[in-house]
């Protein structure tokens, strides 16, 4: 007589307890803690205050210029809190330095501002994620070779390939801090490399709203142009089409380095 399993044939996952998996996504957002909250935060935040320091920009710029020095004191410690804390995004408050104190003032403001709060983000994302990215990292040996790649080959080796990083014209700035402070980028390498890989695009912004400030206020005022209007088009067509090309540059080399060491 053949004995029937009572419990009938075995369904795919029946034997499988509830939950997701360790190496789905919910799985390890929960395991990151406060990392997790701050990645969201620092990918969502910054584009609503931008929005809103835009359109503000006239008043703002007023009230900076009209402070004179302590404006400029003001907007670059404005810029790292708010920046560190990912509340602005870095791309308005350089169009907003640029905007106030033109490119001889605004872009050595804009890059104080970056120091200020690259260094603060660090802070914040250090103390946030704990060892929890350490532990996940020694987990995963494709994650842990890549991170080897970027950060673990001595001082300067990790300054380039945070420069590198920095370099993408669409590299997020807070998101960035997180990752670098969150698997132990060494400071000193973490802060030369921001100031390095973020002055291009840094100073193409400030440049540029320094001279769309120029010219309107040329215009208001009834004033020649320094240069017609399609000559500073071609200039920024160009600036932006450089600062692409080195972000695709910078990509690739970023790429080649973790394929080497990952793959």
């Amino acid at each position: 007589m053949s004995i029937v399993n009572s419990q009938g044939p075995s369904q795919p996952g029946a034997t499988e307890r509830p939950g997701a998996s360790p190496d789905s996504a919910a799985a390890i957002v929960r395991r990151l803690g406060p990392a997790s909250v701050l990645a969201v935060l620092s990918l969502s935040l910054p584009a609503l205050g931008g929005i809103a320091l835009l359109w503000y920009i006239n008043p703002i710029a007023d009230w900076l210029v009209g402070h004179e020095r302590a404006g400029l004191v003001v907007y670059a410690a404005a810029f790292a809190v708010l920046a560190g804390l990912a509340l602005l995004p870095t791309y308005a408050q350089s169009i907003l330095g640029g905007w106030a104190f033109g490119f001889g003032l605004g872009f050595p403001a804009a890059l104080a501002g970056f120091f200020g709060g690259a260094l603060l983000g660090y802070g914040v994302a250090h103390h946030a994620s704990g060892d929890r990215v350490e532990t996940l990292l020694r987990e995963k040996p494709r994650w842990l070779a890549v991170r080897d790649a970027l950060v673990g080959t001595g001082f300067w080796r990790a300054l380039g390939m945070v420069a590198l990083l920095r370099l993408p014209p669409n590299s997020p700035f807070a998101a960035t801090n997180l990752v670098m402070s969150s698997v132990r980028v060494p400071l000193g390498a973490y802060l030369t490399g921001t100031l390095i890989g973020m002055a291009p695009r840094t100073g193409a912004a400030v440049w540029i709203a320094a001279g769309f400030r120029e010219r309107f206020s040329s215009l208001a005022e009834g004033l020649d142009q320094p240069k017609p209007w399609w000559m500073f088009g071609v200039s920024i067509a160009l600036l932006v089409l450089a600062l692409g090309v080195i972000g695709h540059v910078a990509n690739k080399a970023v790429a080649r380095v973790a394929n080497g060491r990952g793959g």
